[in-house]
């Protein structure tokens, strides 16, 4: 696609402007700072190229949203989450432009860019009717005072989502947030900030105040920083590496800022020679594949029983040589590139040095990159043990670490052996043993027959260095809510447990 092109899909958003800037306070804002290429995936070609957000956007994003977020909760719950629905209605008007955004700036397969952005919609629905619900409690305190519990908004909170689901993380975060009654300074990747300008103009258009939600278009390390160091926010969300998340981490708790973070994962899928094999060997395909594996729910190491291990890897590996790969525009493409250089190298680099360790290519004789312009890798099936570096480190490419197990046992010691925690699953015919194995696999989401499947309706998040706190859900309103507790006394004559009257006379 070309960058004409590009800006064409984006007209009905931003208008005649001629380049990428933020969206801050109902206007769009060009950048002044250091020149940001984004590259077609397809074709190794350049998108577009804008300039880094100036930090001078940190003061006026800032007014922006407190002013917006003070009138935002001045609105009656009921009028916040007709608003909200109407949000929903805007992006489903706008379905087919999302979806061509989505997949010419993120290079993903229009057929999946088309399913996110409903999900998309979704949220914002999901989330309109919490908005009237969010109800306090009486706590039953044993005095004479009525205790009761209020949740209100944070305030302004920071939002940072990463380049492979740039407008499904855009909606899995702003909805919760504003349902909960705060404003949002969104800051995408750069190299992925379309769709969710996009969006940002959509939420307004469906009423919400100016600069409610503001979309930043910069580098995490410029103009992110300069917002965790300097802004008026109250929370930061990140989804993104664990690296970069460590960073995020020390930079919000110096200054008392909480965060949640959402990280990688190395998520083992178990699957035991009792299953119905067909069912999981789709559902393999799935879990690591779909999205070119770029998901940090991918199902990035399989764990197979060894009675049934090379004949299930083979059909495996079999399976895999009949995707379609390519141009992410083509309806009929289902893997299409990774996302950009720098991944692309590294998915390579990860391949190349599994196989200097020792693992073994399973259905192909050398590494499957395509003689192709764009950041192609063909869907891999590496057999390997646990202790390899493959199997420890997130690799985010179609590629997975198939590892033999014995038991049950051995299947858990395996899958609880990294310190990742994000997700899981298990295949088996055995629903005892598919419990016992949910149970005791250390992960914030875990499937049993099954995998992927997510909904904004359920809790999402991980374990150990696949971070913390929890998006979707109930969770994520507490996420972006604080917890106030009133105490009223309502004894005619109370207690006096300290003090002396006074002689009032």
């Amino acid at each position: 696609m070309s960058t004409q092109k590009i800006l064409e899909l984006m007209r009905p958003f931003w208008g005649d402007a001629s380049t990428v800037g933020s969206y801050v306070g109902g206007q769009f804002i060009a950048g002044y700072g250091q020149a940001i290429e984004v590259r077609n995936a397809h074709d190794d070609t350049v998108l577009l190229t804008y300039a880094d957000a100036d930090e001078a956007l940190v003061a006026q994003a800032d007014a922006a949203a407190r002013s917006a977020q003070q009138r935002w909760w001045a609105m009656t719950a009921q009028a916040r989450g007709r608003v909200m629905y109407q949000i929903g209605v805007e992006i489903r008007n706008n379905a087919d432009s999302l979806a061509q955004i989505e997949s010419a700036s993120a290079n993903k397969p229009i057929r999946d860019a088309r399913v996110e952005v409903m999900k998309v919609a979704e949220m914002f629905e999901y989330y309109a009717g919490w908005a009237d619900k969010l109800h306090g409690e009486v706590i039953p305190v044993p005095t004479t005072h009525l205790n009761y519990v209020t949740y209100e908004p944070l305030g302004t909170v920071l939002q940072i989502t990463p380049w492979n689901a740039p407008i499904f993380t855009c909606g899995w975060q702003i909805a919760p947030a504003i349902a909960a009654g705060n404003a949002v300074i969104l800051k995408p990747s750069e190299l992925t900030p379309l769709s969710s300008l996009a969006v940002g103009v959509l939420v307004e258009r469906a009423g919400v105040p100016k600069g409610l939600v503001n979309v930043i278009a910069g580098y995490g390390h410029t103009i992110g920083q300069s917002f965790i160091a300097k802004s008026d926010i109250r929370k930061v969300v990140f989804v993104g590496s664990p690296a970069t998340g460590r960073h995020i981490a020390v930079a919000a708790a110096q200054r008392c800022i909480p965060a949640v973070l959402e990280l990688g994962g190395k998520s083992a899928n178990i699957v035991f020679e009792d299953a119905d094999l067909d069912f999981a060997l789709r559902g393999a395909q799935a879990a690591i594949f779909a999205g070119a594996g770029q998901s940090c729910v991918s199902g990035s190491r399989l764990l197979v029983q060894e009675s049934i291990f090379e004949k299930f890897t083979q059909a495996l590996a079999a399976a895999a040589t009949n995707f379609k790969i390519g141009d992410p525009s083509d309806p009929e493409t289902q893997i299409g590139p990774i996302n950009n250089p720098k991944q692309y190298a590294h998915v390579k680099g990860m391949l190349e040095g599994a196989l200097a360790d020792g693992a073994r290519l399973i259905g192909a004789e050398s590494v499957p990159v395509p003689d192709v312009p764009g950041y192609y890798i063909n869907p891999t099936v590496l057999a390997g043990s646990n202790e390899m570096s493959c199997a420890q480190e997130e690799i985010f490419g179609p590629v997975v670490v198939a590892i033999p197990f014995k038991d049950e046992e051995e299947a858990i010691r395996i899958a609880n052996d990294s310190r990742f925690g994000l997700a899981g699953g298990v295949w088996t015919h055995d629903g005892a043993r598919g419990h016992r194995v949910a149970k005791q696999v250390r992960a914030g989401t875990f499937w049993i027959n099954g995998y992927k499947t997510i909904h904004v309706s359920s809790p999402f998040g991980g374990y150990g260095e696949s971070g913390y706190g929890r998006s979707s859900g109930i969770d994520a309103l507490r996420e972006y809510s604080e917890v106030k507790s009133v105490w009223v006394e309502t004894a005619a004559k109370p207690a006096a447990s300290f003090g002396y009257g006074a002689n009032l006379e």
